[in-house]
């Protein structure tokens, strides 16, 4: 790769992307390109934002809509490395919208893999898995375990990613997949348990438990899972699949414990029980044993090291989040499928430069 490097990293805004963000921002040798189809957030949840004279720049292109916008981009700007975090990423209302996630998590992706496949340019592309796409996750679960996938959400990211090993065999396609655990950390979307947990406990409300909160989850930092993601693209092999763990799991219910201690709250009254989700899988275990001794990758920030950062960023934007909605919010705008000129259009770029990677 030449000395500077320039990524293009497909949803920006999200909470995994901006972090990754940040973290390439780090090197000046990098210069990042930001795709969401929504408005940039502020600082608060966006930590690049904080840095100076970075170089960063920002477009807002609707992968579902514009497609044909983010190909012009692409083939203007020509970047080595493409990075997708970009996906309808919640569980439970996957079961009322499942045509949505598939539009964005398979119908959009392939529309994207398809013509990056045929660009010479594209010395690397990242996609961000999850694995949820094996289902519950107990034992050693290794990279060839077995989809199974349990939700919508699931089976629309499991679909995708089939579609993106298709292209590796028939095209070389330069693929580094990665499958992380329950990332946490500052500036996570305010509805996941950890810090809707904390800002439910300064608001004096109550904390629900979805099934007890019985369910293990395999909690691993924001700048762990980014590190391991940068490992990856950099020296990673393609056509490889890369799991980011911690060392164990943690019931839901003991990391509210943990955060209760931390903001001196008694759980027995700060917590209450409510019905399990639909398809909720008993744990999320995986194995990262390839992580860490093809890549020299490890986590190093400890849960309660984690919760505490969490409690700090809290405490820092408490203006800002004292007010934020703590659940969901389905935007239900209209996902029609990439049009049929569109994909003419795709059909054309992709015909161009190097014509596959057989």
């Amino acid at each position: 790769m030449a000395d500077t490097r320039r990524i293009v990293v497909i949803g920006s805004n999200s909470f995994s992307g901006s972090d990754f963000i940040d973290l390439l921002l780090e090197d000046p040798r990098n210069e990042v390109i930001g795709i969401s189809r929504s408005p940039e957030k502020s600082a608060t949840f966006l930590p690049y934002k904080r840095r100076q004279g970075a170089a960063f720049t920002f477009s807002q292109i609707d992968v579902n809509r514009n497609m044909s916008e983010l190909v012009r981009l692409l083939d203007d700007r020509k970047p080595s490395v493409v990075v997708n975090f970009a996906a309808q990423s919640e569980v439970a209302p996957s079961w009322d919208y499942p045509e949505q996630w598939f539009q964005t998590n398979v119908a959009s992706l392939v529309a994207l893999a398809n013509y990056l496949k045929d660009q010479s340019w594209c010395w690397r592309y990242v996609h961000i898995s999850s694995p949820e796409v094996y289902g519950t996750c107990v034992g050693r679960v290794r990279e060839d375990a077995p989809l199974n996938p349990s939700t919508p959400y699931a089976a629309s990211k499991a679909a995708a990613d089939l579609f993106l090993f298709t292209l590796v065999k028939q095209f070389r396609f330069p693929l580094i997949m990665i499958r992380a655990t329950n990332v946490y950390g500052a500036g996570q979307q305010p509805w996941k348990i950890i810090p809707k947990s904390m800002i439910s406990l300064k608001r004096g409300q109550t904390i629900p438990l979805h099934g007890g909160g019985v369910a293990v989850k395999s909690y691993i930092h924001i700048r762990d899972v980014s590190r391991g993601e940068l490992a990856a693209m950099e020296i990673g092999t393609p056509g490889s699949i890369y799991h980011l763990s911690p060392d164990r799991g943690y019931a839901v219910r003991e990391v509210v414990e943990r955060i209760c201690v931390l903001l001196g709250r008694d759980r027995t009254v700060t917590t209450t029980v409510v019905g399990e989700r639909p398809g909720q899988d008993a744990a999320y275990v995986i194995d990262s044993t390839r992580a860490r001794t093809m890549l020299g990758w490890e986590p190093k920030v400890s849960l309660d090291e984690g919760l505490a950062d969490v409690k700090q960023w809290v405490e820092r934007y408490w203006d800002v989040l004292k007010d934020v909605p703590l659940e969901y919010q389905h935007q239900s705008e209209r996902y029609a499928l990439v049009p049929l000129e569109e994909r003419e259009t795709l059909a054309a770029s992709g015909s161009g430069e190097r014509g596959g990677r057989r």
